[in-house]
């Protein structure tokens, strides 16, 4: 029969040592992966980035096609639109109501230098300029885009 003494000298379990050796060796591979967790978060924003230019591109064909008499849309807003009632050229509704309202993914999407012409007696924009600029350069995304 074992004493007491004996009983606590065999007690199966981790030293206050072992312990600590574990939680570096976890905190050594948390420090390793973190960084390559920013890379792949940079690099998801930036092909969603490219994803969401070609889906205002296709926008702006279909309200070109929609809305012949207005040309392209030279907004965000009017490519999106509310959910609610009958399409107009102010609220076309042919953009994800997300991407109309400009940021997504860690970018920021804008439509810049319109050009207006005059067709008879109505004002189209027949040329326009999208833009995607990352929110926080170096942590959302790397590289800005212009189509």
């Amino acid at each position: 029969m074992k004493t007491l003494k004996q009983q606590l000298r065999n007690e199966d379990g981790f030293t206050l040592i072992e312990l600590l050796i574990v939680m570096s060796i976890i905190l050594i591979l948390v420090t390793l992966a973190i960084p390559q967790y920013n890379k792949v978060k940079k690099t998801t924003n930036q092909t969603s980035a490219i994803a969401s230019m070609k889906a205002i591109h296709a926008a702006e064909i279909q309200f070109n096609g929609d809305y012949p008499q207005a040309g392209y849309s030279c907004t965000l807003a009017a490519l999106g639109g509310a959910a609610t009632g009958a399409p107009t050229p102010q609220a076309a509704q042919v953009l994800d109501p997300g991407l109309s309202l400009g940021t997504k993914a860690g970018y920021v999407f804008n439509i810049t230098n319109c050009t207006k012409q005059t067709v008879g007696s109505t004002d189209m924009y027949t040329g326009y300029q999208v833009t995607a600029v990352p929110i926080t350069v170096n942590k959302t995304g790397d590289l800005g885009y212009c189509m």
